[in-house]
């Protein structure tokens, strides 16, 4: 029984459909006081961040969204998200598990990062959506090829980080650079669409995305995780 912790993205068909189920069961739990594994540590640990538990559902269900799969399952959430102020498992080692776990199977959309300045790459734009000054600061710590930070700690700070929602300006900027990377490959009917507003320009920035298999885009954690706060105008928690 787990909720990861790490990007959606990182996950295979199998644990991203498989954490959904369980995200729903842990909520049945604490929701109506059922007993089941009500003294799981995942369980006990979500105790009082049932927000933040309808977040996750959400970035789930922005990723499964992604992949092609319907989600007919909403949770309802409220105005503020609070989070576990704990891990079970330290994310670094989330990272671990998932290799040991996939090693020979189906793989996650976003390969698992094998040093920082890969981990950076794909969460560059998560990063800009929330604030332009922390994104000069990764940038320039992390894209040093030599530079030996430690994975680990640059994701436990990536994944609190991912944890707040964007700026309404951070959104639009982040979209805006990912369009980027396919405006040139889209129709002008596609380019003409990408004007009415953030909202159909990541939708369209998603689907050229996957139909040109576009690698940097690819493997971005913004690529799903944004659509969860893609009213531009005024970001929401879309749960």
């Amino acid at each position: 029984m787990r909720i990861w912790d790490l990007p959606a993205g990182y996950l295979n068909r199998q644990s991203l459909l498989g954490e959904h189920r369980e995200l729903h069961g842990i909520r049945i739990i604490l929701s109506e006081g059922k007993a089941g594994y009500a003294q799981h540590p995942e369980t006990r640990r979500w105790q009082g961040a049932l927000s933040g538990l309808a977040q996750r559902h959400a970035l789930l269900a922005a990723e499964m969204r992604l992949r092609g799969y319907a989600d007919r399952t909403p949770v309802p959430c409220g105005s503020t998200v609070r989070w576990p102020t704990t891990f079970v498992t330290e994310p670094g080692e989330q990272v671990t598990l998932l290799r040991r776990k996939y090693l020979g199977r189906e793989p996650g959309r976003i390969s698992l990062p094998r040093n920082a300045q890969q981990l950076w790459a794909q969460h560059k734009y998560s990063v800009l959506a929330r604030s332009p000054v922390l994104h000069r600061r990764f940038g320039q710590d992390l894209a040093r090829p030599r530079s030996r930070v430690s994975l680990g700690d640059v994701l436990r700070d990536l994944v609190l980080i991912l944890r707040e929602p964007p700026s309404s300006g951070g959104l639009v900027t982040a979209i805006e650079h990912m369009w980027g990377h396919v405006r040139t490959r889209a129709t002008a009917d596609e380019r003409n669409q990408a004007k009415t507003g953030a909202p159909e320009m990541l939708a369209l920035t998603q689907s050229l995305a996957l139909r040109l298999r576009e690698p940097y885009l690819t493997a971005s954690t913004a690529l799903s995780e944004l659509a969860a706060f893609r009213d531009a105008g005024q970001p929401r928690r879309a749960c």
